[in-house]
C-alpha cells in the first residue's frame, strides 16, 4: 500500500511540475476587443492562456475548432490550457463582440 501511495503522489507530483512549466501567454479582453490581436506561439507543445476580462460586462472567450471557451465576469481572470498545435493560424473571439473581437493565434 506504501508504494501504491508514493507512486500516486509521485505522479500528481510530476503534473503540478508539468503544469507549471507551460509556455504562458496573457491575453486581455476590453470594450470588445482581444489584446494582442495577434499571438504567435510555439507549435507542438501544450500552451496557457491567462485571460483577463478588464471590460465593464461578461466575455465569452472562445475557438470553436479548438473546443475552447471560456466565459468570464467584469474584472475576472482565468486560462485556458490548449493541447499541442500544429502550425497554422486559429481564430479567437469574444462570442459578445464577434464583429470587433478577434484574435489570431498564429502557430510556428
Amino acid at each position: 500500500m506504501l508504494r501504491w501511495t508514493a507512486t500516486v503522489a509521485l505522479a500528481l507530483f510530476a503534473a503540478g511540475v508539468a503544469a507549471q512549466g507551460l509556455p504562458t501567454f496573457p491575453v486581455v479582453i476590453r470594450d470588445g476587443r482581444i489584446v494582442p490581436p495577434r499571438l504567435e506561439v510555439p507549435s507542438g507543445v501544450k500552451i496557457k492562456l491567462t485571460i483577463r476580462n478588464e471590460g465593464p460586462g461578461p466575455c465569452e472567450f472562445e475557438n470553436l475548432d479548438l473546443r475552447v471557451e471560456k466565459v468570464l465576469a467584469p474584472g475576472a481572470s482565468s486560462f485556458v490550457v490548449i493541447h499541442p498545435l500544429r502550425p497554422g493560424t486559429y481564430r479567437f473571439f469574444d462570442e459578445f463582440h464577434p464583429d470587433t473581437s478577434e484574435m489570431l493565434l498564429i502557430a510556428k
